[in-house]
């Protein structure tokens, strides 16, 4: 059971918080491994890219018109967090449909 995410980001130490049994992968250190990034790209499609961060803004048109896969290989941090992965199943975000999911509600 992985969360992927930051270490510094509020909302997964958050997460953390409650999954104890969980482990962080930080996505700025260690990347995203590519099958997950795929099936999560396929999940979640243009979701999964934060277009609202920091990161995006300080982004050129011609890096923001790069496809969404080559977009969180460049720079993982756009990535929307916590992506969290659990016995095959991937849930993005920490909101209260996740947290049902993940049974804690």
């Amino acid at each position: 059971m992985i969360l992927y995410g930051l270490k510094n980001c509020d909302t997964c130490r958050k997460a953390l918080k409650q999954l104890p049994d969980f482990s962080l992968v930080d996505v700025r250190a260690e990347g995203i491994p590519q099958d997950i990034l795929s099936a999560a790209l396929e999940k979640f499609g243009d979701k999964l890219v934060n277009t609202r961060s920091t990161t995006w803004r300080g982004l050129s048109e011609e890096d923001r018109a790069q496809s969404p896969i080559g977009l969180l290989q460049d720079h993982p941090a756009l990535m929307k967090r916590p992506l969290i992965s659990k016995e095959g199943l991937l849930f993005l975000r920490w909101d209260k449909a996740t947290q049902e999911a993940l049974g804690l509600v």
